[in-house]
């Protein structure tokens, strides 16, 4: 049986208002579905929410706003369905943008950060250790409880804005210790070491983990490199993608599984599996869908692309310029884009004639045109997503890969640490 403090039946009986009342009475029924005996406190949320995805989602957000909502944590908000200041330069119809609007409208009115990016663990509003957070978006959720070592269930959209406006949680799921033991052990199995070093090895792993693992929790072992940031970064958000991982143990790498051992807290693996260079490749090959050489646009920054990123970027495109019948795109965050323009980054890449998007993605507003039907990315993300959500042919590779392909106007990709 569920037991509340006084602070939480002060929530559920409106002696902080309305909104409050709604949402702390959502968050107990969903309690009582978790099997929760009791609640916890939160430090800070992440809300998923902010994307327009229909009237339901719009009018939830503007009840609570209507009701007087405020959150009681630090909230970021995650990816939006509006570019504000640059949707007119896209497919995106004029009653999409004034719903995506006034929903974003909604949010900022609640007291959330206006952060609008799926990487909010790049911002200064990351996490630390063993904090207890409620944060929605898949490949946040994976980066915080497996990079960080932070703690959040698999939050769906609309109960992410309840905890952040109550401050509690059910105590169940990935918010407790026993809960985070790994299940399946995945031990790398003579992957040369210059390709563990390549930015391309980590979505391939990413997604190859996730179809593995599905809702389980996979410990990775055997890894010879210390991954990047990114690198980690684009690792959990394939994993996300193509199953359902909230939580993630890189031996050496996450906080919680300094060996093997501590990641599966003593008991032993459910099961194991052998990672060699024939399963990645199979891997690999799942994220092309796309055939031939035909390419329409390149498309990166799922999840948005950080300052590093940029950095990357720019030493690639330098004196160079995309092949006209190809556009480039690279979407990411109004901050992190104006990090990137004040380090000079951003220069090389308009001059290569390609275009930065903040704010949203291309799988979370209607912007692309009819007529872009292949695409290129570096993205497990964005290459296990856009068949099904933007009918749109994929072809996954490299960074180096973008680049070259934009310039040459037609898909070319550099298979040597693929083919050792």
């Amino acid at each position: 049986m569920l037991s509340l403090t006084e602070y939480d039946q002060s929530l559920l009986v409106g002696r902080r208002g309305p909104a409050a009342r709604m949402a702390m009475s959502i968050l107990t029924r969903m309690a009582e579905v978790y099997g929760a005996d009791e609640m916890l406190s939160i430090a800070q949320a992440h809300i998923d929410s902010t994307i327009y995805v229909g009237e339901a989602n719009l009018e939830f957000a503007e009840r609570l706003a209507a009701l007087g909502a405020k959150v009681a944590v630090p909230t970021t908000l995650n990816v939006s369905g509006l570019d504000e200041h640059h949707w007119r330069e896209w497919a995106v119809p004029a009653d999409y943008a004034e719903k995506a609007r006034r929903q974003m409208a909604a949010y900022r009115s609640m007291g959330c950060a206006p952060t609008w990016t799926c990487a909010p663990y790049q911002t200064e509003f990351a996490p630390k250790f063993g904090q207890q957070i409620a944060w929605g978006e898949s490949n946040a959720i994976v980066y915080a409880n497996s990079v960080i070592g932070a703690r959040t269930q698999r939050y769906p959209d609309l109960l992410d804005i309840c905890a952040a406006i109550t401050g509690r949680v059910p105590a169940a799921g990935l918010h407790l210790t026993d809960n985070r033991a790994g299940q399946v052990l995945m031990r790398l199995d003579a992957v040369p070491h210059a390709l563990q070093l390549d930015d391309s090895f980590y979505p391939v792993l990413g997604h190859l983990v996730g179809q593995i693992a599905q809702n389980r929790i996979p410990v990775i072992a055997g890894l010879q490199v210390r991954p990047t940031e990114d690198q980690l970064k684009a690792l959990g958000a394939a994993s996300a993608s193509s199953g359902s991982v909230a939580l993630l143990h890189i031996v050496g790498v996450t906080p919680e599984a300094r060996t093997v051992e501590a990641a599966f807290q003593g008991r032993p693996p459910r099961e194991e599996i052998a990672v060699d260079l024939d399963r990645l490749r199979a891997a690999r090959r799942e994220l092309t869908t796309a055939s031939g050489d035909t390419l329409d646009m390149v498309v990166l920054g799922s999840p948005h692309f950080s300052l590093a990123e940029f950095k990357q970027l720019a030493s690639l495109v330098a004196g160079r310029r995309r092949h006209a019948g190809v556009q480039f795109l690279v979407t990411s965050s109004r901050a992190m884009a104006l990090l990137a323009q004040q380090a000079g980054v951003l220069q090389p890449l308009h001059e290569f004639g390609g275009r930065v998007t903040v704010d949203t993605c291309i799988l979370a507003t209607p912007m692309l045109p009819p007529s872009v039907k292949t695409l290129m990315t570096n993205s497990g993300k964005y290459a296990f997503y856009a068949p099904s959500l933007l009918g749109a042919r994929v072809t996954f590779g490299s960074l180096a890969d973008c680049v070259r392909s934009a310039i040459e106007g037609k898909v070319v990709r550099d298979e040597t640490l693929w083919s050792e």
